[in-house]
């Protein structure tokens, strides 16, 4: 029972359920590489991107839980995490995040070249993050960086190589992520001020911060309709972008109808929501128009 409870606190460390918002995406990237060379799906890479998913955004948690330990103790929003309840002792912590920055370079090294050498870029971006907070309001589009990187990662683990079009995707999650991640931090909007911390909603305020949020993800919008153009999609693409954009849209007007309250709903289940669906969309038009499934 003990160790079942140890794993179930290291899982809610880094919020593992969260990796709904990048890994559909990188599902997305994955067939997308597929359909380009040959429509030939290897299980061992799909394996392997699977893998290199969950040990990044599990090194990127467990490194902001560990940096933002302090932080974490004042802030009432955060003082039931893991480290600030003693349940995780910091130093665990950081060897967690070690652990995972280590399996994931190993599983980039069984990929290819490329792979290998752009994970310690990859690493760098997504535990960079976690600093940027003490001297830039730019966080938020840091964060979009870091989850940007599984289209165009995925990508890259069965081609080898760039290309436009999963670039486009990774804009897409770029603008999208950083747009949502300024409506949470609303929420710490009078926190960060008084610890003399950055962010978007501590330096324009609430109302400002809902409008660049929202030609954050209008920029998003305009990149998901472009990767339509570019990509030639066709029917199951168009269905997804409809709802992709309706709960974008919703999830603003609700924030702007009932203020702070929902965000922590909205946050997860909206953002998890749009990015499943989308993605899925996406995917069945892989399959249907490239690989002629059904």
């Amino acid at each position: 029972m003990k160790l079942i409870n140890k794993i179930y606190n290291y899982f809610s460390l880094v919020k593992f359920s969260h990796t709904i918002f990048a890994l559909p995406f990188a599902l997305l990237g994955f067939f997308l590489g597929c359909s380009t060379v040959g429509n030939i799906i290897n299980y061992k890479l799909f394996l392997l991107m699977l893998l290199c998913m969950v040990f990044a955004r599990t090194a990127a948690m467990s490194f902001n839980r560990f940096i933002d330990k302090d932080i974490d103790y004042k802030n009432p929003r955060t003082a039931s995490r893991e480290i600030p309840r003693k349940v995780i002792t910091p130093s665990n912590a950081l060897i967690f995040c070690i652990i995972n920055c280590i399996l994931f370079v190993i599983s980039t090294f069984c990929i290819n070249r490329l792979c290998f050498y752009l994970s310690f870029v990859a690493l760098t971006v997504v535990l960079f993050y976690s600093l940027t907070k003490r001297f830039t309001s730019l966080s938020h589009i840091v964060l979009g960086i870091g989850l940007s990187l599984s289209p165009i990662g995925a990508y890259l683990v069965v081609t080898g190589h760039f290309a436009v079009l999963p670039v486009l995707f990774s804009v897409i999650v770029l603008f999208w992520t950083s747009g949502f991640d300024i409506l949470y931090s609303l929420q710490d909007e009078k926190f960060d001020r008084e610890e003399k911390l950055n962010s978007i909603p501590a330096r324009f305020g609430y109302k400002r911060s809902l409008y660049l949020s929202e030609l954050f993800h209008l920029i998003s919008v305009t990149f998901v309709i472009f990767a339509g153009i570019s990509g030639g999609f066709g029917l199951f693409y168009r269905i997804g972008v409809v709802c992709f954009i309706s709960m974008l849209i919703y999830q603003h007007f609700m924030v702007r109808k009932q203020g702070l309250t929902i965000i922590n709903l909205y946050f997860t289940k909206i953002n998890g929501y749009a990015s499943l669906i989308f993605s899925f969309f996406v995917i069945t038009d892989i399959l249907h128009y490239s690989f002629k499934y059904f």
